[in-house]
């Protein structure tokens, strides 16, 4: 079994389409967040602005069910490739990385995250 190295207690993840190989977004796990995203086959991330663990989708629907879970060389870093229902960013985009440096939008929007979160409580 491969011992991973948090760094100040998390190890960055990144998400990855297991069929086209998309990268979808970045976050950061716990040791809690990963145990739950192999037990339960959904991944769970760490929120570092709200301090709490997170199930993806747990809002707005838009759930990634993990395929596989893969370390990089150094056991510090994680790839979760998944399945993603819906869209992986909270902008309504399908992918977190969706503009350029030059503030060029090179996808189109999934859905309305006004529309999505319009319940959500403050």
């Amino acid at each position: 079994m491969i011992s991973l190295h948090f760094d100040h207690g998390l190890i960055p993840v990144i998400a990855q389409d297991s069929t086209t190989q998309e990268i979808l977004m970045l976050a950061y796990a716990n040791s809690e967040a990963v145990e739950l995203t192999r037990s339960t086959g959904f991944a769970h991330y760490y929120s570092r602005s709200r301090k709490k663990l997170w199930k993806k989708g747990e809002e707005s629907g838009h759930t990634q069910r993990v395929v596989r879970i893969i370390t990089d060389c150094d056991e510090d870093a994680l790839i979760y490739q998944i399945e993603q229902k819906g869209a992986a960013c909270h902008t309504g985009y399908r992918s977190c990385f969706y503009r350029t440096l030059e503030g060029e939008i090179i996808a189109e929007k999934v859905f309305d995250p006004d529309e999505v979160y319009a319940n959500k409580p403050e």
